[in-house]
């Protein structure tokens, strides 16, 4: 008889064990874009995006938001993925939600302004929303284990990485074709990281696996969004 305990692996546990976790982890990921919205929402209503937002737009005050953003998404991780203390996992998660929102500010600030308003930022939340959930499909659906991607998806990160910095200190241009590529490398992630919820996360790890799954949603919105900008 299979007998499954709190910790297991979720493909290795139960099946109401395994499907709590997952009915967990996308609870937590919907609330933490909820979460996300609303810290938006109240930076533009409250005028403190158009105060900060136009600051952020610069090419100095880019690349200091980056680097704390890359601190903060660390030290987030590393507190998500601690099985000491719940507290210091929902800590991180919240880190995380924080820094993403500052770092989509100047963005959605020239959205807001200069490229269509709600009505653009919808539309890329709406063929985010496609994207996402078709890839989740797929995984979820076939159970298929996407681990092999890792070391591609690092690899791709690092120079991504390394584009993004070059750009910001010359100030080059990423055209669009920039945009379609961090699309299909968020798209990657967002594979890999749901195979993980089924092969590498313990069915503890609720608030882990939804920052990870997080982090890969918002990295295809912002370059959706992106593309969606570089059409006007």
């Amino acid at each position: 008889m299979h007998m499954s305990h709190p910790g297991m692996v979720a493909a290795q546990a139960d099946t109401d064990e395994r499907l709590g976790f997952i009915r967990r982890t996308y609870l937590h990921l919907f609330g933490a874009i909820l979460l996300f919205t609303l810290i938006e929402a109240a930076l533009f209503t409250s005028g403190v995006a158009d105060r900060i937002g136009p600051s952020l737009l610069g090419g100095s005050g880019w690349i200091v938001v980056f680097v704390l953003f890359i601190a903060a998404s660390w030290f987030a991780n590393r507190w998500a993925m601690s099985g000491a203390s719940p507290a210091l996992q929902y800590a991180g998660l919240g880190v995380f939600i924080i820094a993403q929102s500052i770092i989509f500010l100047p963005l959605l600030y020239v959205a807001v302004h200069y490229g269509g308003g709600l009505d653009t930022i919808g539309a890329a939340g709406s063929v985010t929303v496609v994207l996402c959930g078709l890839t989740t499909l797929f995984v979820l659906i076939t159970k298929k284990d996407f681990s092999f991607l890792g070391w591609g998806l690092m690899l791709c990160s690092g120079a991504a990485f390394v584009a993004i910095i070059l750009g910001m200190i010359f100030g080059w241009q990423m055209g669009g074709w920039f945009s379609a590529l961090m699309i299909v490398l968020g798209l990657g992630y967002l594979l890999y990281e749901t195979s993980n919820i089924l092969y590498r996360y313990r069915t503890d790890q609720h608030v882990a696996a939804s920052l990870a799954l997080f982090s890969s949603v918002m990295l295809v919105f912002f370059y959706v969004l992106r593309l969606f900008l570089d059409r006007r």
